[in-house]
């Protein structure tokens, strides 16, 4: 299989991508939109016409997006709460061009769990958008060509989803092991999506935005950020030249949201604006997507294993 590449480098930003590009009449919807990543897919997005509906658990915290781009909304989503979930698919009606999963929680210290007893990295990360992306099925449907995107993580390198015990009931908790299945398990929705959805016009691709400072890292330790270089020996966050700016690390996301470059291509994982080689994964690879990120058959016994909870 020959990988799709782009003419955008790795510091392109979300504008730029999208430079050009008219998303008038197009209606999407960013989980998370309300600040960091999604926040500049929304900026991106809206600022190429786009109507964009910021999915969050608190609207509030829209209103400066509101503000600058008067077609966008905010809705409430709890991604945790699969009553929120349902709640907020039976409040839409019309056709949806784009659905970006953006929102997620990382390394969170302790293990907690979700009413149906998920793991809640693996709820909120992966279950939550399989529920949103099931429920909306019909508007996606509705819709011509539209597109999923799935933002997951280079920490799907790390771990592949452990079937066995994928909420940590019998293992030791480990939080960045729970966040690297939890973003495995996202670049297998996409997977899903393109291999059971293709019919209905829907695409789907997961990516990695990159090391970027947002509140996602707000549950790492100091000893983590220091290994990253991300903070200094007195707790002040620095920069390491390979991080990312918040509408940098959005460029690829949009990408897969809205580009004509990605037309008809789904069931893919893309960083740095191209798609990524299916390597091995283990503790020492930093670059593509594992082979058990992509796997067809995990793919599919996920799904399997998650549709009678959403239902």
């Amino acid at each position: 299989m020959t990988l799709t590449t782009t003419p955008f480098g790795k510091r392109a930003t979300a504008a730029e991508v999208l430079d050009g590009v008219d998303l008038s009449g197009r209606r999407m919807i960013v989980t998370g939109g309300s600040s960091g990543l999604g926040a500049e897919t929304v900026r991106a997005l809206a600022g190429a016409g786009a109507q964009v509906t910021i999915a969050t658990r608190n609207p509030d915290d829209a209103k400066p997006l509101l503000a600058e781009f008067p077609q966008t909304q905010a809705a409430a989503l709890d991604l945790a709460d699969l009553n929120s979930v349902r709640a907020f698919c039976s409040a839409w009606s019309g056709p949806l061009d784009g659905l970006v999963a953006n929102a997620g929680v990382m390394m969170l210290p302790t293990r907690q769990t979700n009413a149906q007893g998920w793991e809640m990295q693996l709820a909120i990360n992966y279950l939550g958008h399989f529920a949103l992306a099931v429920g909306l099925r019909p508007a996606l449907q509705s819709a011509e060509n539209a597109r999923v995107v799935v933002v997951s993580s280079g920490a799907q390198l790390r771990a592949g989803l452990d079937f066995d015990d994928p909420h940590f009931e019998r293992r030791s908790y480990d939080p960045f092991v729970a966040y690297s299945q939890s973003k495995t398990a996202d670049v297998l929705l996409a997977v899903g999506i393109s291999r059971r959805w293709a019919e209905d016009g829907i695409t789907a691709n997961a990516c990695a935005p990159g090391s970027i400072h947002t509140n996602l890292a707000r549950h790492m330790d100091k000893a983590t950020l220091m290994a990253l270089g991300a903070m200094d020996a007195d707790g002040n966050l620095v920069t390491p030249d390979y991080f990312k700016t918040p509408a940098q690390g959005a460029a690829t996301t949009v990408l897969l949201a809205a580009s004509p470059l990605l037309d008809g291509i789904s069931g893919r994982y893309f960083e740095d604006n191209q798609e990524s080689e299916v390597v091995d994964g283990g503790p020492d690879v930093r670059e593509g997507v594992a082979k058990w990120s992509v796997d067809p058959a995990a793919a599919d016994r996920l799904w399997d294993y998650a549709l009678p909870v959403v239902h």
